[in-house]
């Protein structure tokens, strides 16, 4: 600390005010370099303990089964993955392809911006009368802006 004496020079000196400032920059610059520090650290221990692991003859395991999606096109056309089907089959078509692909993911509902909410709405319920608990509407991002996801 600096103080000045009676000499009367206080305009070269400081003022004769005692300096009690912390300075922080170096304080904020060890901090940053150990954040940086754990955020490249954290995912390698994660990893566990390193063990070489047997190897096996056994088949990889297959790819999951693509996404169920149903679509509802202009004209009010319902399709399930790429096939046109009956709005009143629905349920029984998506019941009797997640038996037979043994798949619990979620149902991803697509329709046409043109399409009425109540005919989207309509087809959703077809679809949780299927049986199926997750279901999504797919929707495309503005241009430009930032998505907005609704839960």
């Amino acid at each position: 600390m600096s103080t000045s004496g009676p000499s009367g020079d206080d305009e070269e000196d400081g003022g004769g005010i005692p300096m009690s400032d912390i300075n922080v920059t170096p304080f904020v610059d060890v901090m940053l370099v150990l954040l940086i520090i754990f955020m490249v650290a954290a995912p390698m221990m994660m990893v566990g303990v390193p063990v070489q692991l047997p190897r096996t003859a056994a088949a990889r395991v297959a790819q999951t089964a693509p996404p169920v999606v149903v679509s509802v096109a202009r004209d009010g056309q319902v399709f399930l993955r790429s096939e046109p089907v009956a709005e009143a089959d629905l349920a029984d078509r998506i019941r009797a392809l997640r038996e037979a692909e043994a798949n619990d993911a979620p149902v991803y509902v697509r329709g046409d911006r043109t399409v009425p909410y109540g005919d989207v709405m309509r087809v959703m319920g077809k679809v949780t009368a299927a049986g199926v608990s997750r279901v999504s509407l797919i929707a495309e991002a503005e241009p430009g802006g930032a998505a907005v996801q609704a839960r």
